[in-house]
């Protein structure tokens, strides 16, 4: 841990335990250099850091103060999907919601992406030139299959700094996650099979279930905690599951975390089972804590992990660049990249091979994870002033979605078309279950709109939603 985290967890510690109370003035800066015997730089980045968890604010010519808590709503319910495994029909909901998302002029609270403003891209725009200009010619076809070497070897360090084990051999870089994912799918089953998903879950993945003529078993999964084993357990004793695919951190749409005693349990339970694992972890880098949360992978010693992850969330948007450290299934992912695609882009794995090791890296994630954190508060906020009552929230921990509960007469999909009348996209729940379930939930992303956009949209949504409750009630589903 470094010194500001290791400050910033200790004044985080004080304000929990009532120690330091809201509205209470922190030591300053030079008495905090003075008492700890630390540097100007560590003293304002702990500080940045928990004003970017919202655990303290700076006041104009005054210092910083605890902050008093986010005004936080129930968390949704824990839902009970159905038990037994089904086709999947959902791509032409997806492809009709996601259409009216990219209508310019529109508050993108539906888009799956945060800003492209908050990355590097000039930056990363002259690494790709700089790489184009340096290009030996018998690199464009060194750099086919599972990708640039030295770009594998980089992403094999940012395993072992995060503590896990994954060598460059097992990594294939890939067209974005999604193909990574997608990949890992094909490598792992037949159509027919069954696997088993989050419920709700992300979209993309019920879009490749229904594309390979997969079947999904939905897995109850809490909304702060992920897959609950015991109801995973069960499927797999009910079902015969080809695989499992899970994003135990910061899941999209929940947000949910889950525990690292929990990861362990579930990969001792899959490699009990012989069972793979296709772990999404896109967004793992954009947490709020002191340190970042271990994958799954982390806790995998038999190769059952294909740990799947990307650029996209966390540095370059729309460079498409991703990889799967797929353990005992690395040459077959690598075999089906060269039967589909081939390859990804040279300059695309070179502006990032370069970015990466120009370093830099950890302290644009540490900006961007700021950023995050503080349009997720203001998103919260803006949530509980102007949402009814009735409605409950996920507080996430990480990533830039919040999954809503609305009460059960309000129709997510109505009001997926009335914001969109008002200029605003909404993520509606029907797109997140293989059943189309979820009928009164929304997912909103708070990492795209510009943060003079967010209060007045959410307004504007709040007032919809009250609206629709004056209606008859749902029936349930």
């Amino acid at each position: 841990m470094k010194k500001y985290e290791a400050l910033a967890e200790e004044i985080e510690v004080q304000i929990t335990a009532g120690t330091l109370r809201p509205g209470e003035r922190l030591p300053s800066v030079r008495e905090t250099i003075a008492s700890r015997s630390v540097s100007p730089s560590t003293v304002f980045e702990a500080y940045a850091l928990l004003e970017a968890r919202g655990r303290i604010e700076a006041r104009a010519r005054s210092g910083f103060f605890v902050k008093a808590p986010t005004p936080q709503r129930s968390e949704p319910l824990l839902a009970r999907p159905q038990p037994n495994s089904h086709t999947v029909i959902v791509n032409d909901l997806v492809l009709e919601v996601l259409g009216s998302i990219r209508e310019r002029g529109i508050v993108p609270l539906g888009s799956a992406f945060p800003n492209p403003a908050l990355f590097p891209l000039e930056r990363l725009a002259r690494e790709t030139s700089a790489g184009l200009r340096e290009l030996e010619p018998e690199q464009m076809l060194h750099d086919l299959g599972p990708g640039n070497q030295e770009l594998r070897r980089q992403i094999a360090l940012r395993y072992m700094s995060n503590g896990v084990v994954a060598s460059a051999d097992e990594i294939v870089v890939t067209s974005g996650a999604m193909e990574a994912l997608n990949l890992c799918l094909q490598a792992v089953t037949r159509p027919g099979d069954a696997v088993a998903i989050e419920s709700p879950t992300f979209y993309g993945c019920l879009q490749a279930l229904e594309r390979l003529q997969l079947r999904a078993v939905e897995v109850a999964t809490h909304p702060r905690d992920g897959v609950q084993l015991d109801s995973l357990e069960n499927v797999l004793q009910r079902e015969r599951v080809s695989a499992c695919w899970f994003m135990p951190n910061f899941q999209n749409p929940l947000g949910a975390l889950m525990p690292a005693e929990q990861k362990k349990q579930l990969v001792q339970m899959l490699t009990r089972h012989q069972v793979p694992l296709i772990e999404d972890d896109v967004y793992g880098e954009l947490y709020f804590g002191v340190r970042r949360a271990l994958p799954a992978k982390a806790f995998d010693d038999e190769g059952w992990v294909m740990h799947c992850s990307s650029m996209s969330k966390s540095l370059a948007p729309g460079y498409r660049l991703g990889w799967a450290a797929a353990g005992r299934f690395a040459r077959a992912v690598e075999r089906l990249k060269l039967s589909s695609t081939l390859s990804v882009a040279v300059p695309s794995q070179l502006a990032v091979l370069r970015y990466l090791r120009a370093g830099g890296f950890d302290k644009h994630l540490r900006h961007l994870r700021s950023l995050l954190a503080l349009r997720r508060e203001e998103a919260l906020r803006c949530i509980a002033r102007h949402f009814p009552s009735e409605v409950r929230v996920t507080l996430p921990q990480g990533g830039y979605f919040v999954w809503v509960e609305l009460p059960p007469q309000v129709d997510a999909l109505e009001l997926h078309r009335l914001a969109l009348s008002q200029s605003i996209s909404v993520a509606p729940g029907p797109i997140f279950s293989a059943d189309q379930r979820f009928r009164h939930h929304l997912r909103l992303n708070y990492g795209h709109p510009r943060l003079e956009q967010l209060e007045p949209a959410l307004k504007t949504l709040g007032r919809l939603v009250a609206g629709l409750m004056k209606r008859p009630a749902l029936m349930p589903r």
